[in-house]
């Protein structure tokens, strides 16, 4: 009997999340629709994945000291990514994040031993609604610590390693528990490094392999639309950066874009008929998807990424509010 060995630590655990067929979601719906349990991960997110890769790839290269402070902003879920990775590795974290995003989020990474700053939002933008204007508060607040403090700036819209992580791990996984039965892939996008890593694992495997973006309407620059939604309610992304230095524009086949309303009511399907609780971003990959199979793929099979968990986002309008008699 073969047992399975003690993990060293919880950053061993992160990846080879299950991939489930939403086959409940989707009859009647002409093909498959495969989604990758992001949420499952330790941090409870996809992110997870590449705050282990950059942490790494920095001790390797000597860019990471030890006992040195990291430096990142988030919307959350990167951040609690690195409080995890840098907490069992001995490196003290600081979380910069706007106000806009959901506050669970926040209480969780200081819980996981980050200290959380908390950066209010540009004049105009609504509680839960964070644009690239809240954005670029933030980053400047993150410079300005890095530089205090003599820290190494987890950089996740730059750093290589971001898409490496997607590219060397996420993406052969769902290759490998398909069967390698994928016809496209469909992935919400913030700094862009899991659609890239992924899709370059799909376009070296199978060049056929179809691989959107997907981001919310009124806010596809990417797609080379106006900015007329920059207060849009999907966290985690659509921060309408037309420059986003991880993707390969020669890796997208196309691009989509999903409303507030149909991320939302996709996310609450997920829950009530699979089982599956998850936020925003993922009820906008599951929504682009089945779009998909009912126009220009029907009878493919597309494969998701449920990015993270709905846990993050009870306080919001994601989940409708329980009646209390």
């Amino acid at each position: 009997m073969n047992a399975q060995l003690p993990l060293a630590s919880v950053v061993e655990a992160i990846g080879r999340t299950p991939l489930i067929e939403l086959s409940r979601l989707t009859r009647g719906v002409p093909g498959r629709l495969l989604a990758k349990l992001e949420y499952l991960n330790p941090g409870f997110s996809k992110k997870d994945r590449i705050a282990r890769q950059i942490i790494e790839t920095a001790e390797r290269d000597g860019r990471l000291r030890p006992g040195q402070t990291v430096v990142e902003l988030t919307s959350g879920n990167t951040g609690t990514g690195l409080a995890i990775v840098c907490g069992v590795k001995g490196y003290p974290f600081v979380a910069v994040m706007s106000r806009g995003n959901s506050m669970e989020r926040a209480r969780m990474m200081a819980a996981l031993g980050a200290e959380v700053v908390l950066v209010p939002q540009a004049p105009g933008s609504p509680p839960g609604q964070v644009s690239g204007a809240d954005l670029a508060l933030v980053e400047t607040e993150a410079q300005r610590l890095v530089a205090e403090r003599g820290a190494f700036r987890a950089d996740q819209f730059h750093l290589a390693a971001n898409a490496e992580a997607h590219r060397l791990h996420t993406g052969p996984e769902i290759l490998q528990q398909s069967g390698g039965q994928v016809d496209a892939f469909c992935d919400f996008v913030g700094t862009g490094g899991s659609f890239a890593g992924c899709a370059a694992a799909f376009k070296a495997q199978n060049p056929t392999i179809q691989c959107y973006v997907v981001e919310p309407a009124g806010a596809a620059v990417l797609a080379g639309q106006p900015l007329t939604l920059p207060n849009h309610r999907i966290q985690g992304g659509g921060y309408a950066m037309p420059d986003l230095p991880l993707l390969d524009p020669a890796h997208v086949d196309g691009y989509l874009q999903v409303t507030d309303d149909e991320a939302i009511h996709m996310a609450r399907r997920l829950a009530r008929e699979e089982g599956l609780f998850a936020g925003f971003s993922s009820g906008a990959n599951v929504a682009a998807a089945v779009r998909l199979l009912h126009t220009t793929l029907p009878g493919r099979t597309i494969a998701v990424l449920l990015c993270d968990s709905g846990l993050k986002y009870l306080s919001t309008d994601l989940w409708e509010p329980l009646s209390v008699p």
